[in-house]
């Protein structure tokens, strides 16, 4: 697989994972809180960074810096509510 190629299917994928990710939210199968839903976009962010960063698109890139950082923190929060709530034997 070619560079440029590596980086299109990228871009196509991350698009696959963030409109799936908003689908099944809207369609109430996955909680905004979910680590599947996060993980979704922080995924489909990075393919975004990739493929917009290759393109020369730094607004886009930087923007799903942010989407990916943004998604991180409710992982990070979710897991610790997780252990929170799991009783320690």
């Amino acid at each position: 697989m070619t560079l440029d190629l590596f980086v299109e299917v990228a871009g196509w994928i991350a698009a696959v994972l963030i409109l799936g990710a908003y689908a099944l939210l809207t369609a109430g199968r996955l909680g905004p809180k979910s680590i599947a839903y996060q993980a979704m976009n922080v995924v489909g962010a990075i393919g975004f960074i990739i493929n917009s960063s290759w393109n020369g698109a730094i607004p886009s890139a930087a923007l799903n810096v942010v989407w990916a950082g943004i998604g991180l923190v409710a992982i990070a929060g979710v897991l610790r509510a997780r252990r929170r709530a799991t009783p320690e034997a």
